[in-house]
C-alpha cells in the first residue's frame, strides 16, 4: 500500500509514500481461525482486524502512541468479543530504532514503547499485534554501524548493495551469503514477541522494479530471486504459525508464485480517501498488467475469486473506511463483499470517525460465516459481466449463502433459481434484515443503487 514512511539514512531523512501481514498456530487470541489443518494448504481464514491507516492517510504521518491506544481501547470494548482481536500497525513511521541484529523495534522513534511492549499489552487484553514490515528491507543506519547478521559473523552491509538504483529502500541481495539468515531471523524476531500476522509490502518493487505510477523504481531481478525471497518468508512463517500477507504483488501468470507462498494477497489499489468510487467505479472492468491488475476492490475480489476458496488463497481488498460512504446501502455492500468472498475485513475507521456505523461491523449473522470458514464465488469472475454481481457459496452444514449486489447507479433486478442448489425448496433468511422470508424455490429482487441483499438458505 502506498504509505508515507520515514527511513533513516546518514545524509537525509526521507518522508516517503508507502503503497501498501505472519503466526504460531492460530488460537482464540488471534483474528484468524485454523480449519482442518491436516487437509488444507492454507490453514487460515480471512482476518478480522483494525489498522491505523485512516489516521496515517489523513495526517500524512505516523500515529502517535496515545491515539494508537485510544483506538485499541475502542476495539477492545466494542469489537474484540465478536472476533476482531488483532490490531496491525501500518506505515508512515520511522526506522531510527533497531536492535543489535538490525531489526526494527518500534513504529516511531517518538513512541515511548516498542513493539514487544505493545504485543504484551495486547496479549493481556486477549488480543494480538500484527506487524507491517518487509524483511527484505535493510536499515542503512544499522548496516553503517557495523551490525552483524544474527547467528553469523557476516556484516549486514554485505547483503545490501550501496549503489543499487532503487527508490526509497535498501533491498536484501538474496544471492549473498547471510541473506537467508537475515530474512528468516527478522520474522523469528517478531514471532518471538508474539506477533502472528506479517503484512509484507512493496513486493512488486523488489520483483522487477516497476511501478505503474512512478515508472522504474529498482532493478529487474532474476525471477528466481523473487520466488526465493517469498519461499524464505513462508518457511519462517510456517515454522511459527504466522499468517503471511503479500501486499503490492504484480500477480504475474495468475499469481503463480504468490499462490505457492502467500496466505493472502492484495487485489486492488489503496483505499486512499475511501468512498464508492474507490470501491467499485475506479477503472471498472479494466484489467491491467502488474500491480495492481485491478484498480477497485470489487473488481479485484471478483476476478481473483478464481484462486480463492476454503484452504486456498485469501483475498485482501484493503482497509475499509465505512464512514466515507454515502449511505447504508453502500456500506452494507462493501462489508458484505468482504465476508462473502472470505476476504479480510480490516477496519480503517477510528473511535472518533466511526460515527453511527459501528453496527455494520457487528452483524453476527455475517460473522458466523467467517467462523465457518465460508468462501463464496461469483457466477463468473469477469467483472464486466452482470452475473459477477451474484455470489453464492455453501456452509459446512449444507446451508447456502447468496449475495445479490448492485454496482450500478440505478435499481437493478437480481435473482437466482434454487434448483441448482441440490434441492428446489429452501427456507430463506435475510442476513441484514435478520428476518425469515419463508420457503422459496427462487428469489428475485429489485436491488437499490449500490445495494446488496444477503440470503441464507436452509433446508
Amino acid at each position: 500500500m502506498r504509505r508515507f514512511h520515514q527511513l533513516a539514512t546518514p545524509l537525509v531523512f526521507l518522508n516517503m509514500l508507502f503503497m501498501t501481514a505472519c503466526s504460531k498456530t492460530p488460537s482464540n487470541d488471534i483474528t484468524t481461525k485454523i480449519i482442518h489443518p491436516d487437509s488444507l494448504q492454507n490453514p487460515f481464514v480471512g482476518p478480522l482486524y483494525w489498522s491505523p491507516y485512516e489516521y496515517n492517510f489523513e495526517t500524512d504521518g505516523y500515529i502517535p502512541e496515545d491515539e494508537w491506544e485510544k483506538n485499541i481501547n475502542w476495539i477492545d470494548n466494542n469489537l474484540k468479543s465478536l472476533g476482531y482481536k488483532m490490531v496491525c500497525i501500518d506505515g508512515w513511521g520511522d526506522d531510527f530504532k533497531y536492535n543489535a541484529d538490525g531489526y526494527r523495534t518500534t513504529h516511531s522513534s517518538k513512541w515511548k514503547h516498542d513493539y514487544a511492549w505493545w504485543s504484551d499489552n495486547l496479549k493481556g487484553r486477549g488480543m494480538t499485534l500484527g506487524i507491517y514490515n518487509n524483511p527484505l528491507w535493510v536499515i542503512k543506519l544499522a548496516a553503517d554501524a557495523g551490525v552483524k547478521i544474527k547467528g553469523t559473523n557476516i556484516p549486514l552491509s554485505s547483503i545490501m548493495k550501496e549503489d543499487e538504483q532503487a527508490t526509497w529502500f535498501k533491498w536484501v541481495q538474496v544471492d549473498k551469503p547471510g541473506a537467508e539468515e537475515y530474512v528468516k531471523g527478522y520474522i523469528q524476531y517478531y514471532a518471538d514477541m508474539g506477533v502472528r500476522y506479517l503484512r509484507v509490502d512493496f513486493l512488486s518493487w523488489f520483483e522487477d522494479g516497476k511501478d505503474r505510477n512512478m515508472g522504474t523504481v529498482g532493478p529487474v531481478r532474476p525471477a528466481a530471486y523473487y520466488e526465493k525471497a517469498l519461499r524464505w518468508m513462508r518457511e519462517a512463517c510456517d515454522k511459527n504459525g504466522i499468517f503471511l500477507s503479500l501486499v503490492m504483488p504484480h500477480l504475474y501468470n495468475d499469481a503463480q508464485v504468490e499462490q505457492k507462498y502467500g496466505h493472502m494477497i492484495r487485489v486492488n489499489d489503496d483505499v486512499g480517501d475511501g468512498k464508492w468510487w474507490r470501491w467499485s467505479d475506479n477503472e471498472r472492468g479494466i484489467k491491467r498488467v502488474g500491480w495492481s491488475q485491478y484498480a477497485n476492490g470489487m473488481d479485484g475480489l471478483t476476478y481473483w475469486s478464481n484462486i480463492s476458496g476454503r484452504g486456498k488463497m485469501i483475498l485482501d481488498a484493503d482497509f475499509l473506511r465505512i464512514n466515507t460512504f454515502s449511505n447504508d446501502h453502500e456500506k452494507k455492500s462493501v462489508i458484505s463483499a468482504c465476508f462473502i468472498s472470505g476476504g479480510a475485513v480490516t477496519i480503517g475507521d477510528r473511535y472518533n470517525s466511526i460515527g453511527k456505523n459501528l453496527w455494520l461491523y457487528q452483524n453476527r449473522e455475517l460473522l458466523a460465516l467467517r467462523e465457518d470458514g465460508f468462501v463464496g464465488k461469483p457466477l463468473t469472475n469477469d467483472p464486466k459481466d452482470p452475473k459477477s454481481q451474484i455470489w453464492k457459496g455453501q456452509l459446512t452444514n449444507g446451508d447456502w449463502v447468496i449475495a445479490l449486489f448492485n454496482r450500478e447507479s440505478n435499481y437493478q433486478t437480481r435473482g437466482l433459481n434454487f434448483t441448482d442448489l441440490s434441492g428446489s425448496h429452501w427456507r430463506v433468511r435475510d442476513l441484514w434484515k435478520h428476518e425469515d422470508l419463508g420457503t422459496m424455490s427462487s428469489y428475485l429482487e429489485n436491488i437499490p443503487p449500490h445495494g446488496v441483499t444477503v440470503l441464507r438458505l436452509t433446508k
